[in-house]
């Protein structure tokens, strides 16, 4: 790693460079089928609070990762989606290895047993990213939905919690 990061809870004050971030993200064209960030409001609502993290250097957040429950049934209590997201002039140093470890020894603390995502095929470094920490690649869901004019594709990928039995 080529910068030296803090990793810790995501905090209100944290809000402004983490949309930022997210925007970043979304304006890049291959990290989510969303248009714009959310206000700060949705996403602090959506997101499990215990379960949100950024990367620091200093004061500047260079990255942040969180989890939203996939569902409100019983049964999927223990099922989560991520998000893992690095600015991108902190893309490459080693942000995102930082963040993933850290939000998946959170998770299995609390009894998580899957934490999953969607990532577009053409997002290697997600991908990548993603293998080094452990997940599994499930399967390709083609033509999940259309984003900027065209079908594209998502590849679900899981990691099962080795601590919980």
């Amino acid at each position: 790693m080529t910068t030296a990061v803090t990793v810790t809870g995501m905090l209100p004050e944290h809000a402004a460079q983490v949309l930022a971030i997210y925007q970043a993200g979304i304006d890049g064209g291959d990290a989510t089928f969303e248009e714009a960030a959310p206000t700060w409001e949705a996403f602090d609502g959506s997101r499990l609070a215990e379960h949100r993290l950024v990367a620091l250097d200093g004061d500047r957040v260079l990255g942040w990762a969180a989890v939203v429950p996939v569902s409100d049934r019983c049964a999927y209590a223990g099922v989560v989606e991520h998000s893992v997201y690095v600015h991108p002039d902190a893309r490459g140093q080693g942000v995102g290895l930082a963040l993933l470890p850290a939000l998946l020894a959170s998770t299995d603390a609390a009894g998580i047993w899957t934490v999953q995502s969607g990532i577009f095929p053409e997002n290697t470094a997600s991908l990548a990213l993603h293998a080094k920490a452990g997940f599994r690649v499930v399967g390709t869901r083609e033509r999940l939905g259309r984003h900027h004019g065209r079908w594209r594709d998502v590849v679900l990928v899981e990691r099962r919690s080795p601590a919980v039995a």
